[in-house]
């Protein structure tokens, strides 16, 4: 398993206390018979290298599960969404995707209920207007459709929120027309293309869209939404193997780590490159001013690069208050989260079981 070099905090010019601060916090959460987070892991890194990732808690939701194992696979939600516009810049860069065509170029009959405006930027930075989810999204699940039939929704049944261009609002589907252009340019599957286009050439041999070919054992639970049912929520082998471009990337902490380290060196590692410095600046530097229909609320509230979020300090969706907004980022409904600061060289890593949506 490729990791970067291990360092003390004192190397790293981390605070020792502060980091066990930091470790004690999740050891309690994780704690006892009924925690508030099952499982979690947390690494830090600076400069190239990391300090060894801490586990916390239980591989499982039951109180008597097992300890978390120390080569924990976690399902990454909506951090999966960075890499699948990693992915769809590195066809930019070499010439067969351009951010300011209209998406009817690539995917024609998305010109349904008028979306034909739609330019591939507003797709990267959540203003296209798509809607976050399909409105038959529970039924596909509980039928277990196949990827095909969420990306034939996306395309052919979606209707705008607004005008793209003019408005923000989060929206999975926008990821998941960005996957269905990826595999008509390069007529390869999403998740082929991601492991043949990026982790295989860094070595990452536990990320993967989709939990095939990883041992199932390693992969910890996670908690659900109550709507969710035992055969389609996010621990049923139907939604593991589905290999959701939005939502179901698995990673460890310490490969997650290379991804950002590349990132934080301008698109390479370990001596591969996959990206340049400038396509790398595009996604983590705000890219909403370049449109000229955003209110500036908008501009000021919620800036995203290509892909990632930027933090906006004391805002609710802040990553956290006292980073500045140089750094970037992204969360994920199963409770995880990541930020780095290009300016200290500096990144870290939240991984945890609990949804997002009711964790401590």
């Amino acid at each position: 398993m490729p990791r970067l070099p291990h360092a003390s905090p004192e190397e790293l010019n981390l605070d020792p206390r502060r980091l066990e601060s930091a470790f004690d916090r999740l050891e309690e959460w994780t704690s006892g018979p009924r925690p508030d987070i099952p499982g979690g892991a947390i690494l830090v890194g600076r400069g190239g290298k990391t300090l060894p990732p801490r586990f916390f808690g239980r591989q499982t939701q039951a109180p008597s599960g097992p300890p978390i194992r120390q080569d924990a696979v976690f399902l990454m939600a909506s951090l999966t969404k960075p890499i699948v516009y990693m992915g769809a810049l590195m066809l930019v860069e070499r010439g067969l995707l351009n951010l300011s065509d209209p998406v009817t170029r690539y995917i024609p009959e998305f010109a349904a209920h008028h979306k034909d405006p739609t330019l591939v930027v507003h797709l990267f930075t959540h203003t296209s207007g798509l809607p976050d989810m399909l409105e038959n999204d529970r039924e596909l699940r509980a039928s277990h459709a196949p990827l095909s039939r969420f990306i034939e929704g996306a395309i052919r049944d979606t209707v705008p929120l607004f005008p793209p261009g003019t408005d923000f609002s989060y929206q999975s589907m926008g990821t998941l027309v960005v996957a269905e252009i990826i595999q008509r340019i390069t007529g390869q599957s999403i998740h082929e293309y991601l492991q043949r286009q990026i982790f295989q050439p860094l070595g990452l041999e536990s990320t993967r869209l989709g939990s095939q070919g990883l041992d199932e054992a390693r992969i910890v639970e996670v908690q659900t939404p109550d709507w969710h049912g035992p055969d389609f929520g996010w621990n049923s082998p139907y939604w593991r193997r589905l290999g959701a471009p939005w939502g179901t990337l698995f990673s460890t902490p310490e490969e997650f780590a290379v991804l950002c380290q590349l990132m934080l060196q301008g698109g390479a590692v370990g001596g591969v490159r996959l990206l340049s410095p400038g396509a790398v600046r595009q996604m983590t530097t705000s890219r909403l001013d370049d449109q000229a229909d955003l209110p500036e609320r908008v501009r000021r509230g919620s800036p995203w690069g290509l892909g990632w979020k930027i933090n906006v300090p004391g805002s609710p969706g802040a990553l956290c208050d006292l980073l500045s907004r140089q750094v970037y980022g992204h969360t994920g409904s199963t409770g995880n989260l990541v930020w780095l600061d290009p300016a200290s060289g500096a990144f870290c890593i939240l991984f945890t079981t609990a949804e997002r949506a009711r964790a401590p």
